[in-house]
């Protein structure tokens, strides 16, 4: 009998917990996983909502259980598993059903898909997830990329389950075929670099002006009542101030000092440089973590050049300006990949929707959002952000600051990849006049490409030619 509203496929940490979601908010929901041995565990381990969940063993049953048009969310891992999966379920569907990849997909593997499986009318949706296990289980910010035809099949579903920031559901369709992962994907980009920020600031005030995990956790407590407050801001307060109950220690300094990574924030960064663009705060955040895993190779190299570092004179009111000039500059690289990923792939991107969804359940949510929200809605010169009025009045009080801590920073010997390629991409922007001529020049030179005279058109050569 066909009664369930939605079909969950892959019922891992993300996929169990949006199935629990949908069936709170009264959605039957239709739930199977390739270990099939998981189902029924999951289904009795959901108490009052295991009601709203229809488990079944065989695909085609769980595609049988489905109300038409059918709609499937894929919980997965991205990749081979997604075409294979595809391919075994999709002699079970009928135009106008809908597939969705809720993983952190590559955007180049979901326009391919999506344009694949549009010849047989069948709808293929690439839905960033944000917000962790919590999140999906309690209200993800979700970014939908797909058909206008699968957004209304979704939108009930995704808008009841979403997180909601003063009312409004953080969910919304963003555009077709990839745009949806795209988004994700730079969504975890600015979340890289804004993790190494908190980082690099950690690591000044603990190696710097050697304050405690603790004392330096009472300070994020404290910037996340404020201006900086965010997610990530308010989960550094907390950890910082637990001690590993085996050691007495602080739980931050038995933890390894080397970061993993997905592969998300390199695509940002892959795809940034692809389309011409520079994100050298996502870059170096990327960087840093690639750095870190070579912890016995930064042991070697400490033994023989040596580590040192050098106490520096920082306050944490300069501390938190330069924070915040920053964050404000990641986030400002982020928008200008996703406008130029907009007009790549004329996706039409709703810049200001993209950040009043990120506001609340994803991972980077904040109160800088608010106001990036706020200046899209506006007239932004240039459509560039830090032209802001709001923002360049940010701007200017915060960036004597930016420059104070990396400077002390550098004199230091500390290392804050994050922190120094904010700046130098606001100088970089700010200089009407640069020095690009010089390599012009020198292309012209070795390789006769010739160059641009200022105020004449056409293509030119130097001297050196004649």
């Amino acid at each position: 009998m066909t009664t369930a509203n939605i079909g969950v496929y892959g019922l891992g940490t993300m996929g169990s917990a949006l199935a629990l979601n949908m069936a709170e908010h009264g959605f039957d929901v239709a739930v199977t996983n390739r270990e099939t041995e998981w189902i029924s565990s999951f289904v009795a381990e959901a108490g009052e909502l295991k009601g709203r969940l229809h488990p079944h063993d065989k695909l085609d049953d769980f595609v049988a259980g489905l109300k038409t048009p059918r709609v499937i969310l894929f919980m997965i891992p991205s990749g081979k598993p997604m075409d294979m999966m595809i391919e075994a379920v999709t002699p079970l569907l009928e135009p106008g059903d809908t597939i969705i990849d809720g993983g952190n997909a590559n955007f180049h593997d979901t326009r391919r898909r999506s344009a694949v499986l549009s010849e047989q009318d069948i709808h293929f949706v690439g839905m960033g997830v944000s917000g962790g296990e919590h999140g999906a289980r309690h209200g993800p910010s979700m970014m939908v990329g797909g058909t206008a035809h699968s957004w209304q099949q979704l939108q009930r579903i995704l808008t009841a389950i979403a997180a909601r920031f003063e009312g409004a559901s953080c969910v919304d369709h963003l555009g077709p075929d990839g745009a949806g992962h795209f988004i994700k994907t730079v969504h975890n980009g600015i979340e890289y670099a804004d993790m190494q920020i908190i980082a690099e600031i950690y690591g000044l005030l603990r190696n710097g002006a050697a304050w405690s995990p603790v004392e330096i956790g009472q300070l994020f407590a404290e910037w996340d009542k404020g201006p900086l407050r965010s997610y990530l801001v308010e989960i550094t307060g907390k950890v910082l101030q637990y001690h590993d109950p085996a050691t007495g220690h602080p739980v931050v300094d038995v933890i390894k000092d080397a970061a993993g990574q997905k592969g998300t924030g390199r695509w940002t960064v892959v795809e940034a440089v692809r389309m011409g663009q520079a994100a050298n705060v996502i870059e170096a955040a990327v960087g840093a973590r690639s750095w870190s895993s070579e912890k016995d190779t930064r042991v070697a190299v400490q033994n023989i050049l040596g580590g040192g570092r050098t106490a520096i004179d920082i306050d944490a009111v300069a501390l938190a300006d330069a924070f915040m000039a920053a964050r404000l500059l990641c986030h400002a690289q982020g928008f200008r990949i996703l406008a130029s990923a907009s007009d790549t792939y004329d996706w039409e991107l709703d810049f200001a929707r993209i950040a009043e969804i990120w506001r609340a359940g994803c991972i980077i949510r904040s109160a800088l959002l608010d106001d990036i929200a706020e200046a899209f809605r506006g007239d932004l010169p240039q459509g560039e952000l830090i032209l802001a009025p709001a923002f360049t009045a940010v701007l200017s009080q915060t960036l004597p600051a930016l420059r104070q801590v990396v400077g002390a920073a550098v004199s230091g010997g500390h290392a804050i990849p994050a922190l120094s390629s904010a700046l130098q991409w606001y100088d970089t922007m700010r200089q009407g006049y640069g020095t690009a001529n010089i390599i012009q020049a020198q292309r012209d030179f070795f390789g006769h490409h010739g160059f641009e005279r200022l105020g004449e058109e056409g293509k030119h050569h130097g001297p050196w030619w004649d």
